[in-house]
């Protein structure tokens, strides 16, 4: 199976999409199907997310064999740590290794609902090392535009950035924007600070006013006076919220590649028909 790392070095334009296990099993084959139907889009690879200390971390495995030995797509498995002991952490990089995964994406994760913390790892940086030293993995590590919700201000958050990057992580994934101009900011800002690994923009299809809300409230996503009026506009039709939705991410995309940012990461949300229309609307693109 591909690396990541030398899918973005080929020099073409990617698009790829992350998916999401379910949080109970008995909703693990619907969801399946719909992972599978984004698989058949054949996007440049596929990431999908692993729960709060590990809840998912059986389907997580499963659902990247599927996708990638059922429909050949590469895949990148998330990793966290925060709640993850050494062992738990060797468990699941062996379990990849096995079904000749290369790829993971290292991150701190959310605190899960009991607080527990690991007593291994306490920041991403130290996952990203400890993975490093232990195998040939392709590493991607999550970074953010706008700053941590938890970081004091953006120029600590670098310094923080920087850390993984010398950890060893191979590229970058930024947290949903939805202003193109913040992105261009941010990648002038780790220049100075020294980062050259690829850094791949993460876009967000919004296609209801709730999923907007959540996310503001879990991200501080800073939201364009632009897109509210398309969500205050059309949030009571559905269908053409959705609509809307796709199109503005995909204007977002064309934004991206027209100076000169050639890999993008969708947040798909399991959604088949909201890649599948982003992938439409960038149809000409993506074979010049």
């Amino acid at each position: 199976m591909e690396k990541i790392r030398d899918i973005l070095n080929t020099g073409s334009v990617t698009v790829s999409f992350e998916v999401f296990p379910p949080k109970k099993a008995d909703a693990y084959e619907s969801v399946r199907d719909a992972v599978l139907q984004i698989a058949d889009l054949k996007p440049s690879f596929m990431s999908v997310t692993y729960g709060a200390g590990g809840t998912t971390a059986g389907m997580t495995v499963e659902l990247a064999d599927e996708i990638s030995t059922r429909r050949g797509v590469p895949v990148l498995p998330h990793l966290t740590c925060v709640a993850s002991s050494r062992a738990h952490v060797d468990e699941m990089l062996a379990r990849y290794k096995e079904l000749g995964i290369q790829n993971v994406m290292a991150l701190r994760g959310d605190l899960p609902q009991d607080g527990r913390k690991s007593e291994d790892f306490a920041h991403a940086s130290d996952l990203i090392r400890y993975i490093r030293e232990r195998s040939d993995l392709c590493i991607g590590a999550a970074c953010y535009p706008e700053g941590h919700v938890e970081s004091r201000n953006k120029s600590r958050d670098i310094d923080f950035l920087k850390m993984k990057v010398d950890a060893g992580c191979d590229f970058l994934t930024t947290q949903m924007f939805f202003d193109n101009t913040i992105f261009y900011n941010f990648l002038y800002r780790i220049l100075q600070a020294g980062i050259h690994v690829p850094v791949i923009p993460g876009i967000m299809p919004i296609t209801n006013a709730r999923q907007l809300s959540r996310s503001v409230a879990l991200s501080g996503t800073n939201v364009p006076e632009s897109f509210r009026a398309i969500v205050d506009r059309f949030q009571d039709h559905p269908d053409a919220m959705k609509q809307a939705g796709i199109l503005y991410a995909s204007h977002q995309i064309v934004d991206l590649i027209a100076n000169d940012i050639k890999h993008i990461h969708v947040y798909s949300m399991n959604k088949p028909e909201v890649a599948a229309g982003i992938l439409k609307n960038l149809s000409e693109i993506l074979c010049l």
